[in-house]
């Protein structure tokens, strides 16, 4: 079949048509909160692998093929499996002003991101059960989309050190008012101190949105790097005393504690105003009471459970919360999808 690449000659290519299965895959990985260029790459050439019978390109070929080239032949692979396009492009156009909204771009990239995708045709394949980001597609098409309740589009950062934050936070903000997916508030555990520097002057080259650092006590060194790379619009919190277990109050961790162990151990939970360290309690509380060994992350999951009311969240949890709810984002962006 004869196909017109955009701003390039006709050319003949033959076609596998995409299954349903792989154009929701494409479609998914296609709005992701991700850098745009290596997702929109991968995503097209591996339509191009797999798609396009002739010209049968080598993946050689397609892995040095120009962005305009790419371009044309994933989007009238996607386009030959959909039915015909009725011309309106306005969700392509949404798509190209967020992702341009946040992220720091080149000219080749954006050649990828101004593409003729039918969009259109594709979020009706789309079934229930679907990741916050197709559930987001799927309004792009209306008059006036929801930014509301899927995170998307993304619009502040939070950049922290560990998997207790990341699960934990969300909830203390919603028992504070401030709801995450609702303000697109998306959450990087890092995986260390060390790690969030790495992320941070990632971010900083590539993003156009604010990030949110929230640091333990102990990475002053590691703010000494993060400082200098600070934008005006950025916000850095560094723990005033330990790490994140150490601002969960006394009674949610006695009320979590009493709940995981109700059905083996009836003993109260003693002696946790006695230490400095509240990770260090639980390291050890786990272990003479003779459970498996103390993991962040499922105890984050128990406290999870657990919070209810607003004194479940100590003052600088609201601190926090509040700073980061004060986090200006640019107008341009707050405008995109009005």
């Amino acid at each position: 079949m004869i196909y017109k690449c955009y701003n390039r000659n006709i050319f003949n290519l033959k076609i596998k048509k995409l299954t349903k299965e792989q154009l929701i895959i494409s479609a998914d990985r296609l709005t992701r909160f991700k850098e745009p260029e290596s997702k929109y790459v991968r995503v097209f050439r591996d339509i191009i692998l797999n798609n396009i019978i002739e010209p049968k390109f080598k993946k050689s070929k397609i892995d040095t093929m120009d962005y305009e080239m790419l371009k044309c032949c994933a989007q009238n692979a996607i386009n030959y499996s959909l039915p015909e396009s009725d011309g309106d492009f306005l969700i392509n156009q949404r798509l190209f002003d967020y992702e341009t909204a946040v992220f720091n771009l080149n000219s080749d990239t954006m050649k990828l991101l101004k593409n003729k995708i039918n969009y259109k045709a594709l979020i009706k394949l789309l079934p229930t059960g679907i990741p916050d980001n197709l559930k987001w597609l799927k309004t792009l098409s209306d008059n006036i989309p929801d930014d509301k309740s899927f995170g998307f589009p993304v619009k502040k950062i939070i950049l922290c050190e560990g998997i207790t934050e990341e699960i934990l936070l969300p909830v203390f903000a919603k028992i504070c008012g401030y709801n995450f997916k609702n303000n697109g508030i998306h959450i990087v555990s890092a995986g260390g101190k060390n790690q969030v520097v790495k992320y941070f002057y990632n971010f900083t080259y590539n993003l156009k949105i604010p990030v949110f650092i929230l640091l333990d006590n102990d990475a002053k060194d590691n703010l000494d790097k993060i400082k200098p790379k600070l934008r005006e619009f950025d916000k850095l919190h560094i723990l005033r005393s330990g790490e994140f277990e150490d601002l969960l109050p006394n009674s949610l961790i006695s009320k979590t504690l009493n709940y995981a162990t109700k059905n083996i151990s009836f003993a109260p939970v003693e002696g946790l105003e006695k230490y400095t360290s509240k990770a260090k309690f639980l390291e050890e509380f786990f272990k003479h009471r003779g459970l498996h060994e103390f993991k962040k992350s499922e105890f984050a999951n128990l406290v999870k459970q657990n919070i209810n009311e607003e004194s479940d969240v100590s003052e600088e949890i609201k601190d926090i919360i509040k700073e980061l709810a004060d986090l200006k984002i640019d107008f341009k962006f707050r405008q995109l999808n009005s």
